[in-house]
Order: structure tokens, then sequence, then C-alpha cells
């Protein structure tokens, strides 16, 4: 059988319960038709890059999956035909990875570090280093310097001539 890593978006105005709920609705289709469904992770809901059916957000969720193509097929069919999902993708891998993916690792290690905006972080970051004087600025200095007056323009008034 085919080795296959399935990621899909659920809507964001969902509960976790009810995208616990497609998960195992999904995985009962899978295994129904001789597959089975290894690792499962919830990545939660994040921000999508833009709007996908009027949705900013969605629940990310990974399978690991070991199923014939047809049980695929079914499951990928019903997905489409679900208003719960929003997108979904399968990958054919040669082996699955063991252990956290990563963006689980990502999650493990911001928790590590103690999250953003954790001010006791070591060295300063870029938004708070110290600029020094920069001493006072003048109009020439912006414009590129020793460019002269500016010259009055002729023959304009409100239209071209």
């Amino acid at each position: 059988m085919a080795l296959y890593e399935h990621v899909f978006l659920a809507r964001q105005d969902l509960s976790q319960q009810q995208v616990d709920a497609l998960v195992e609705q999904y995985k009962g289709v899978i295994t129904a038709n001789g597959g089975s469904v290894g690792r499962i992770e919830n990545w939660g809901l994040k921000s999508l890059t833009y709007r996908v059916k009027k949705n900013r957000k969605a629940y990310y969720t990974l399978m690991d999956i070991t199923c014939p193509p047809a049980a695929l097929n079914e499951m990928e069919r019903q997905m489409g035909l679900s208003e719960d999902v929003l997108r979904f993708l399968t990958v054919k891998v040669e082996a699955h990875e063991e252990g956290a993916s990563a963006m689980m690792q990502k999650r493990e290690e911001r928790s590590e570090r103690g999250g953003f905006g954790d001010r006791d972080r070591g060295p300063r970051s870029f938004g708070d280093r110290d600029r020094g004087d920069r001493g006072p600025r003048s109009f020439g200095d912006r414009d590129g310097g020793d460019r002269g007056p500016r010259r009055p323009r002729e023959n304009v008034e409100g239209g071209a001539e």
C-alpha cells in the first residue's frame, strides 16, 4: 500500500471537537476501504495568507495515511463535498517521518523560549537598539545635497499647454 501525508484546513467557526469529529469521520473512510491512519497532528487555528471561502483563519490537521489509492480517492471526494473543509493536500511519500512534524517542532521551540513578547531573551532585538545621536538634518540631506535652489516652473497653471 502507498504512504501519504494529508493536510486539510477546516473552517474557523468550527469548535475543536467538531474538527476532531471530522478527523474521525475521514479516518473511518480510510479504515473501511482497507487502509490505516498513523500519526494525527492538530496544528490549531492559524491565520491564512488570503481569504479562502470568506475565512481568514482555519484549523490545520496533518494525517499520516497508509492506504490503497481507492481509499484516498473516496476520502478526498468526501472532503470536496464537505462545507467544513476549505482545502486539502495529499502528498505521496516514501516513508512517514518519525517524531513531530516541522510545525509541531516550531511550537515546541517557541514554548521553550518563553513565547513571543518575552523581554528577557538576551541581546536586544533590532527594534530595541539605541541608534545614538544622529545630529540635525537639513532639507539638502534628503534630496541629494548640493543641487541649489529650485527654479519655478514656467507656463504651468492647472492645465496642460
